[in-house]
């Protein structure tokens, strides 16, 4: 009786209310929001996180298998490639590459056993395309392509018993070649603008009349589409004749399209920001496929956009971090050693303070991205499919590794600028837009899905309240409304006395054994900041709050920065509370703390409604921006940790391929010069302290011994190699051999191409 006074009284006008402010959700919106689950998100967003459940969270650990399988056949890869040759001689990797890949069945890491793959975990997945990206952006993206979106991983979720049994074991043995075509000229990120199309009708497959579907399309961008023998095609389905059913339009679906299809046009390329791997356009034009080829048979027609949502959902969670933590480690590592033993006014400019605030922030974003890359493989290695975190990492860890690469190239000057297979970092800043902007621009990425998706999906109550508005029985719509209503009124109610408290009184929760309680406080002050912001924002602002685009890329951000500081504080507790790290820990929560405070800050400067605004910066910003960033001492100390030999910077460093068996290389000799540079240290301070510079005159009045002196000339010549950069003659700058005239022979063709697109040769034969 009480329950139904209250919703015809209360609940009622704020259910009429809240149906005409929410606006109903479109079925892309809808299959985002189903796609994948929450995790450690949907706990931040409670505004009270139970950091116990953090610290039970495995630590992802590789098996012998995998870590056998790193230590061999990757390690043997990495040998393998030339990265100078592949980008500006051949313009692809050799064909002794493509075929090692097939043949260690490095296209088949997420394929079941069963089915002839690897089955790899998450984490041993990651690990690998970590260490590729050391060596190579091209082969690590044509390695990890294969694996994360694309044929496999929807085969593996959605296919027929017949599609698996088919098609895995020759994915996995890389018989067959993979892409997925998803971006059409007049639709990138917006697939539901993609005009490609496929029409139900009867047509002849295999010498036979079935029912099936003509398909005409024009993708772009497509990574592997140059080489690729089969394709995992999106396109939108229609039954104008009605041979299935009565509805016409049947939405996005997926098929599984051969590429030596008639009409199938494959191998023209594109060159994105000079990166070589395989990436180009195709074509169909009439191309006729049966039933039996649309991923998960007739029954999964319109249903392609939920399906990439859930691959998605995985596969950004683990590739494009991996490239981006390798690159922030190669940038870290090698700047450090850069720095020290590269001397401007006859000191190493290690020394210098404007070298080591960049050097400071390489080191502890270093700690913070594999932190990040470790905390979401363990989750993903749980069976979780994070969706949102996906997002946070693929925007967070792209911008650090764009960041990272930026300050490796101030650090290093001309050395890095200067072209040639001595440049160890030039590659690594051209790929970075790429980065940028797959799988999802990193614009979009911040200012629509990770506050967007997170707001709904990760709230506690927000979802149930919609689902709610949008049921067509109205009583029963009433009445879960008035269930879900009112326990977010509760909640939002114990948000608001905990950010009193918290921010105005400094009580928090923390684990009881934890060393960093001041940390974790602070961390749930802003949890429960991010929890009232939000409700506010979406009582105010309602279904307007997805057209506050700025607003809403600012809570995204405080989100963002829980999360990645959350892994931050479980990587120091899994490692053991390594005293040499704290610097590093210390520095990301400072910097972590003034980012959300000024993103609270800007929410509350620009808040549509005064009046709120104000109430939210009493409650949780009370004394305005507190925090400060890292001092200058705290710099010196972690740009200390990547210029001198000590644990931490080896900790930094793991699962980086250090080029040991290419002596001739820059990044071979930088390490040389390093180790040689931290052991004439003090031979080189009897020198200053003699005020001598030549090691020849300090051997003669005895100030350094033999072995000193020999030890200071090795040094500075390994220095001096370092500083090296690359020349060229003229003609060098011709990298393609002139291509054969139209008519030539067949051969001339065929040679042609395997001097300059092996892959492309090797799949056209």
């Amino acid at each position: 009786m009480v329950g139904t006074f209250r919703q015809n009284t209360i609940t009622k006008p704020i259910f009429n209310w809240a149906q005409k402010a929410m606006p109903r959700l479109s079925e892309t919106e809808r299959d985002a929001l189903n796609a994948g689950d929450t995790w450690w998100d949907a706990e931040i967003f409670t505004g009270n996180p139970d950091w116990s459940k953090l610290q039970a969270t495995p630590i992802p650990k590789l098996t012998d298998e995998e870590q056998a399988f790193i230590d061999g056949p990757v390690n043997e890869l990495c040998g393998l490639i030339d990265d100078w040759k592949i980008v500006w001689e051949t313009g692809d990797m050799e064909q002794k590459v493509w075929d090692f890949l097939r043949d260690n069945r490095l296209f088949g890491m997420i394929i079941p056993k069963k089915y002839g793959g690897l089955e790899f975990s998450a984490f041993a997945h990651s690990e690998i395309v970590k260490k590729i990206t050391t060596r190579s952006t091209v082969a690590a993206v044509t390695t990890m392509v294969p694996n994360s979106l694309g044929p496999g991983e929807l085969l593996m979720q959605f296919g027929t018993d017949e599609q698996k049994n088919y098609w895995l074991p020759r994915l996995a043995d890389g018989r067959e070649i993979p892409c997925f075509g998803l971006t059409s000229r007049e639709a990138g990120s917006d697939a539901g603008a993609m005009v490609d199309t496929g029409v139900i009708c009867k047509g002849e497959y295999n010498g036979k009349e079935v029912l099936g579907i003509r398909l005409n399309w024009h993708k772009r961008y497509i990574t592997l589409g140059p080489v690729a023998t089969v394709l995992g095609l999106a396109f939108k389905c229609y039954d104008p004749d009605h041979l299935i059913g009565d509805e016409e339009d049947l939405g996005i679906s997926v098929a599984l399209v051969p590429t030596d299809l008639p009409g199938v046009e494959i191998g023209r390329r594109h060159l994105p920001a000079f990166q070589m791997f395989q990436n180009g356009p195709n074509w169909g034009k009439d191309v006729f496929i049966p039933f039996e080829n649309i991923l998960g048979g007739q029954e999964r027609l319109g249903q392609g956009w939920a399906m990439l949502m859930s691959a998605l959902a995985a596969g950004r969670g683990i590739s494009l971090p991996a490239l981006s933590a390798a690159g922030t480690t190669l940038t870290a590592r090698t700047s450090g050693a850069y720095a020290r033993i590269r001397e401007q006014f006859g000191v190493p400019i290690s020394k210098f303070e404007g070298i080591q605030e960049p050097l400071a922030a390489l080191a502890a974003r270093a700690y913070k991205l594999d932190a990040a890359r470790h905390l979401t493989c363990a989750a993903l290695d749980e069976g979780h499919k994070p969706s949102v975190i996906a997002a946070i990492m693929k925007y967070h860890m792209t911008t650090a590794l764009r960041d990272s690469v930026t300050d490796a190239m101030d650090i290093h000057g001309g050395k890095a600028v200067i072209d040639g297979p001595l440049n160890y970092l030039g590659n690594l800043y051209r790929a970075v837009p790429v980065a940028i902007t797959v799988e999802g621009a990193n614009i979009m990425t911040r200012s629509l899905m990770i506050f967007g998706q997170g707001a709904i999906r990760c709230h506690p109550h927000l979802l149930d309240e919609i689902l709610a508005l949008e049921n067509e029985d109205k009583d029963q719509a009433l009445k879960d409304f008035d269930k879900s209503f009112w326990k977010h009124v509760g909640h939002s109610t114990k948000t608001v006395f905990r950010s009193i408290g918290r921010s105005w009184f400094s009580t928090g929760t923390s684990p009881d054994n934890a060393e960093l309680k001041p940390y974790y406080k602070a961390m749930s002050r802003y949890a429960s900041a991010l929890a009232i912001a939000s409700d506010m924002s979406l009582l105010i602002l309602g279904g307007k709050l997805k057209f506050k685009e700025m607003l809403s890329a600012r809570l995204g951000d405080v989100l963002s920065e829980l999360y990645m500081l959350s892994a931050i504080l479980k990587r120091w507790e899994d490692e053991g509370r390594q005293p040499e790290d704290l610097p590093l820990v210390e520095y990301n929560m400072q910097t972590g703390f003034v980012v959300i405070e000024k993103a609270l800050d800007e929410v509350y400067q620009n808040f549509p409604n005064k009046l709120v605004a104000g109430f939210l910066r009493a409650i949780t910003l009370p004394f305005g921006r507190s925090q400060t960033a890292p001092s200058d001492d705290l710099k010196q100390t972690c740009a200390k940790l990547v210029t001198t030999k000590n644990p931490t910077r080896e900790r930094l460093s793991e699962g980086m391929y250090l080029c040991e068996h290419h002596s001739s290389e820059g990044i071979n000799r930088l390490e040389k010069a390093f180790d040689l540079t931290i052991e004439a240290a003090p031979a080189e301070a009897k020198l200053r302290e003699a005020d001598i510079s030549d090691p020849k005159q300090a051997l003669e009045k005895s100030i350094i011994s033999k072995s000193e002196f020999d030890l200071l000339m090795r040094t500075r010549e390994a220095t001096e190699k370092v500083i090296e950069v690359d020349d060229f003659a003229a003609g060098d700058f011709v990298r393609y051999g002139c291509p054969p005239e139209e008519g030539e022979p067949e051969e001339a063709v065929r040679d042609y191409l395997k001097r300059t697109s092996p892959g492309i040769a090797s799949a056209a034969e």
